[in-house]
């Protein structure tokens, strides 16, 4: 059994709990949050996204509660560390925990910055312990097919590929959201889920032109970028939290390949991924079951016990990520395109 602690006991905290109830080799022991912690036992909700707003109960006579990370970095017991607090405090926390020999799961984006991210990275190429950071799209079942498909040269080379993903502004933490200068905005915290997948999907950008505005942040809340990458295949996407009141949120992708057309929109339920395959009849793919969460989490638990360092994704990835983001907001800035 793998012993977990979860620090940061917000939205992401409770979406990662739920999931490691769902891996067997987990085993929750211990929680840590400066402001939130279970009361007799019951943890509140906490809005997101993905509409997840249950409550969890624990059984407070197994697991550790306390609003000192020290407490659990000190406890020879513990063997993982999940770090879901506001981004600013990534790096500290991230980086304490490391020294502390522990293995560190960190929630995206890294960093505030590229180079508080690029701290991080350098502080876990020489740590006892593993890293990764929580990109979950990487793990998203839905991407994975996608991701497969381009590898294998399933139906040709991509010819161009869209990602989007935009929601209404966040009802929940909008004293960290909403504060750009703390968490840079949507494009930081939400749109660079795309950005990264589109870096493991085609390599990193070559250059990136992107045009964008601020409505809520002080940061860019909407960025439409287009990306200049090896193969020459069209890439571009969109991402924001400014849609109008009742939208929700949406993920969506197409991807135009020599052979096929690959449609995936998460507000379409069962019908959310569509292939259009040149004289075939168009099809719906079915995906292993779960989610990007749960993916992640088993692939970081399963790398802790088979004493492998995680590969899917590095804390490289996540602090080029991050680069690639702001290049994006120097492109908005500036109108021209930024070389990477």
């Amino acid at each position: 059994m793998i012993n977990v602690a979860v620090v940061g006991l917000g939205f992401m905290g409770i979406t990662h709990l739920k999931a490691y109830r769902n891996i067997p080799t987990a085993r929750i022991v211990a929680l840590c949050d400066a402001v939130r912690l279970p009361v007799n036992g019951v943890l509140s909700a906490a809005g997101g996204n993905l509409g997840q707003d249950d409550s969890l109960s624990f059984d407070m006579t197994r697991i550790k509660a306390t609003r000192d990370l020290a407490e659990l970095l000190a406890e020879p017991t513990i063997d993982l560390i999940d770090i879901c607090v506001p981004t600013l405090a990534h790096p500290q926390l991230a980086i304490a925990a490391l020294q502390a020999g522990k293995h560190v799961i960190c929630e995206k984006p890294l960093a505030r910055t590229a180079a508080a991210a690029r701290g991080i990275a350098a502080a876990a190429a020489s740590a006892k312990g593993f890293f990764m950071p929580a990109m979950c799209i990487r793990f998203w079942p839905e991407y994975v097919w996608l991701k497969q498909a381009i590898d294998e040269h399933r139906y040709g080379r991509v010819l161009a590929a869209r990602f989007r993903r935009v929601s209404e502004p966040p009802a929940w933490g909008r004293e960290h959201f909403f504060d750009g200068t703390k968490s840079g905005g949507a494009i930081l915290d939400l749109h660079i889920h795309d950005a990264d997948f589109v870096q493991y999907c085609f390599g990193r950008p070559q250059a990136v032109f992107a045009q964008g505005f601020t409505l809520y942040s002080g940061a860019i809340d909407h960025v439409v970028a287009q990306y200049q990458v090896a193969g020459g295949a069209a890439v571009s996407a969109e991402g924001g939290w400014v849609m109008g009141d009742g939208h929700g949120f949406e993920m969506a992708f197409t991807v135009i390949f020599e052979n096929a057309t690959l449609d995936y929109n998460s507000k379409r339920g069962t019908e959310a991924l569509r292939l259009f395959e040149t004289g075939q009849q168009a099809r719906t793919i079915t995906v292993e079951p779960g989610d990007g969460y749960l993916g992640e989490l088993s692939y970081m638990v399963k790398c802790i016990v088979e004493g492998t360092a995680p590969s899917t994704v590095t804390g490289h990835d996540g602090a080029s990520a991050v680069e690639i983001c702001e290049a994006e907001g120097e492109s908005i800035r500036t109108g021209r395109s930024v070389a990477l």
